[in-house]
């Protein structure tokens, strides 16, 4: 560790990176399978209307919306335990165990309410309520460890590309373990398979310990500046925070990004078994040949960063192909072209992924630079019911169209318009999504490589 101008200029292991970019792994474990198979459970498998289910995840979005950002704004200032166990840690550590047992309650509906409209939709709304308050704890927390910890550009990318590959096997597993375990009609299927990602992701647990210790120097730095500042209101810190243009800019593509991926997860199903005809298995080789293509794009998005140092040009250039290649998925209609769909997406997936975390870094860096303060709980509240309002977008897409086009809940056969309904909502509109999120990053992100240089000039002058 060096000194710079009293600012310790911490260097952190490959392996310190590899342990706390590990929980990825069991976040888009957990998260996928939700994204996946929420709304195709609750109202194939157990029949609720398409309207409930949607109004069910509706209501969960909107009890998320209060709830991450009050989380972020209640963690982000100093406690007793701060000086000996860190700023994070503590949160992250403790809240995920419960997190995992949440989880399980989503699938997991009693048999009593099963057959009952309202009882089903009751239970939906109450799992999700109570996981997300949970997960909240240890989300906002975890995704806030990142920009305070690794302040150098090639660690942020070093530390990005494990949480990519890391990512990667979290993703395949929710695509892979639901299609081994469940069998469409029989329910308890479901909670068996959700049994069994909460005994891997406990795995990460141990993993990612010593990787999520925050640096005690960083934390004596934090405390020091602490002590000669006042508690910031909640609403004074939410109203900083949503009159961040870069980070308002960052958001919203992020948000439409979220709902590509997920209404695209959450059809693959439907599209698996409507369109396409084939078994639960295929759902399997279809994500491996998108990941596949995702792996292989990886180092060329990285080394392309490298050469530009222009984080945010890499974004949009990834998300851009994002957009071509998804919309023709409307038209497939056959297992070879959804391979070959999927592999061109996958390799502009890769670099989107990629470029989450290092850009996100660059809008965090600015913030403490314009506000003299940390608040990257509050910052990483506001992103996560971003990420929830991503899902009522995915619920209500899927409501809206399925209603639109004569889905049939519970049924093994659809008519050719709602087939024609799935196919859009697996890849137009969720391209179309994305296209608008892309037009508005472009007009408005303006954190170029000399801006984001002249940030980190400023946060070393600031001792922050």
């Amino acid at each position: 560790m060096s000194e710079i101008k009293g600012v310790p200029a911490i260097k952190h292991s490959k392996k310190i990176m590899a342990s706390m970019t590990s929980a990825s792994i069991a976040i888009e474990l957990i998260q996928g399978v939700l994204s996946i198979l929420i709304f195709f459970f609750y109202e194939t498998e157990l029949g609720l209307s398409s309207f409930l289910a949607g109004m069910g995840i509706l209501i969960y979005a909107v009890y998320d919306a209060f709830n991450d950002p009050l989380i972020g704004w209640l963690t982000d200032r100093p406690f007793r335990w701060t000086k000996k166990w860190g700023r994070r840690f503590p949160f992250v550590a403790i809240f995920f165990i419960p997190m995992l047992l949440c989880f399980l309650l989503v699938f997991s509906p009693p048999t009593a309410i099963q057959g009952s409209q309202m009882g089903i939709f009751g239970w939906l709304v109450f799992s999700t309520c109570l996981f997300d308050t949970v997960e909240s704890f240890f989300t906002v927390n975890y995704w806030s460890i990142a920009p305070d910890k690794f302040r150098d550009q090639e660690e942020r990318r070093t530390a990005s590309s494990f949480t990519v590959y890391l990512g990667f096997i979290g993703v395949i597993l929710s695509f892979v373990i639901p299609p081994m375990i469940i069998n469409f009609g029989d329910i308890s299927s479901y909670a068996l398979m959700a049994w069994i990602c909460v005994a891997i992701s406990s795995i990460v647990w141990f993993v990612m310990l010593p990787g999520i210790r925050d640096d005690q120097e960083t934390v004596d730095n934090y405390l020091a500046n602490a002590e000669n500042q006042e508690r910031e209101p909640f609403f004074k810190s939410l109203k900083s925070v949503v009159t961040h243009k870069n980070y308002i800019a960052f958001l919203i593509l992020y948000i439409l990004y979220q709902a590509m991926i997920q209404l695209m997860q959450a059809s693959v199903f439907y599209h698996t078994r409507f369109v396409i005809k084939e078994q639960e298995e295929v759902v399997t080789l279809l994500i491996l040949t998108l990941f596949l293509g995702s792996l292989i794009s990886i180092p060329f998005w990285k080394k392309y960063t490298e050469k530009t140092q222009d984080n945010r040009k890499t974004w949009l250039l990834s998300a851009t192909f994002m957009v071509i290649f998804a919309a023709p998925l409307t038209f497939m209609a056959s297992l070879i072209a959804d391979l070959v769909i999927l592999f061109l997406w996958g390799l502009a997936f890769g670099g989107f992924w990629i470029m989450i975390t290092p850009t996100y870094s660059d809008v965090i860096d600015e913030s403490v630079v314009n506000s003299e303060r940390r608040k990257e709980s509050t910052y990483g509240g506001l992103r996560q019911f971003f990420v929830n309002l991503a899902r009522v977008i995915q619920a209500l897409t899927l409501a809206f169209v399925h209603e639109l086009t004569g889905f049939v809940e519970g049924a093994s056969k659809q008519s050719p318009l709602a087939v024609f309904g799935i196919q859009l909502h697996f890849g137009l509109i969720p391209a179309i999504y994305l296209a608008i999120g892309v037009l508005i990053f472009w007009k408005f992100y303006d954190l170029t490589p000399s801006k984001v240089q002249e940030n980190k000039a400023k946060l070393i002058e600031k001792k922050l």
